[in-house]
């Protein structure tokens, strides 16, 4: 029965978020919503002056829609026979993970107005997008606390790991840091989107797998969004993500992993964004330690390979793949690492 809820969910997601699509572009453009492109860019990134941003909104609002109804749907029908013992606590990680996504993805679309506004690429100061971003994820790690939730984590080869309340300013960390790396590699038209797709086709499989029902369905309705988004967002974008969508995926990522208390996976389901992100600070610190030179011709890492040649198809492509990997790697991680629930 879970199955068909998390076919119905992707499909839902799916449909709703591409066709958003017909309505909320046009709507974007009527009211000037479009990107303000960086000078230091690629020239050729100039050409997508004023494509629409804030495209996220899509999968935002189809993965939450897709994930409630089908999440409700199933315990309906569940309702019939036996619910799961674990159904409650799975609804409290289902609902919360949602609202602290779409706390960051309200984050992302306060910076991404504040630059639409004032036609510029800088929004919200760094210190006030980390003040809110720690902030979501602080409420979020309170609401699982509240709710009975343990300040544990499962390492492979390990087990079950206590870390007692050093877990809460640490995961406060790791998520504001992986929702900023997924931000970091929003970049290239179709790759922010076409990595999440995957991950999210990994967490179905590792969700279904741990016995993680309600998780699958989330997971599902996440992988259909951001394929309904990609027929938008696929070179050359009519439509770009912004931080509203960028910062959404970050939050909803974590809230999977940490809801299947694998919050270790962040780390290779997360390779691609975190190596964005580390690109950025070694360019940033080997440009201040050599006194103007630089690592790569230009980070994060995605445009340093568009300078060296690559069409951002191939980047999309070549950086799908390694998350692909790196997804069969975290499967074989979870198999033998000694967890199955």
């Amino acid at each position: 029965m879970t199955g068909i809820w998390t076919i119905i969910a992707a499909g839902v997601s799916f449909v709703m978020a591409g066709a958003m699509g017909f309505k909320l572009i046009p709507f974007l453009r009527k009211i000037h919503f479009g990107q303000t492109i960086l000078e230091d860019g690629p020239k050729w990134h100039k050409d997508k002056q004023g494509t629409p941003t804030m495209g996220g909104f899509m999968f935002i609002a189809a993965s939450i829609v897709a994930s409630v109804g089908c999440v409700i749907g199933y315990h309906l029908s569940a309702s019939h026979g036996d619910i799961p013992a674990e159904a409650a606590l799975q609804s409290v990680k289902i609902y919360a993970g949602l609202a602290m996504a779409a706390a960051f993805g309200a984050i992302g679309f306060i910076d991404d107005y504040v630059k639409v506004s004032k036609s510029r690429n800088l929004g919200l100061t760094p210190k006030q997008k980390l003040a809110l971003q720690f902030l979501a994820a602080g409420a979020y790690l309170l609401t699982m606390f509240l709710f009975g939730e343990k300040p544990e984590t499962f390492i492979p080869f390990v087990g079950t790991v206590d870390i007692g309340l050093f877990y809460y300013p640490l995961s406060a960390i790791l998520i504001v840091g992986v929702v900023n790396a997924v931000n970091l590699t929003d970049g290239i038209d179709g790759l922010d989107g076409s990595i999440t797709f995957f991950a999210a086709i990994f967490l179905i499989v590792l969700s279904g797998f741990t016995s993680h029902l309600g998780l699958s369905i989330m997971s599902a309705a996440l992988a259909g969004g951001c394929l309904g988004f990609l027929v938008w967002n696929i070179h050359p974008a009519r439509v770009f993500m912004g931080d509203t969508g960028s910062l959404y995926l970050g939050g909803y990522l974590c809230a999977l992993l940490f809801g299947l208390d694998l919050e270790i996976l962040i780390i290779p389901v997360g390779l691609v964004y975190i190596l964005e992100m580390f690109s950025v600070i070694l360019q940033v610190g080997y440009f201040k330690i050599s006194h103007g030179k630089r690592l790569f011709k230009m980070s994060p890492i995605h445009h340093h390979f568009e300078l060296s040649g690559w069409s951002e198809k191939k980047i999309v492509i070549v950086f799908s793949i390694v998350e692909c990997v790196c997804c069969a790697l975290s499967m074989l991680l979870v198999v033998y690492g000694g967890r199955t629930s």
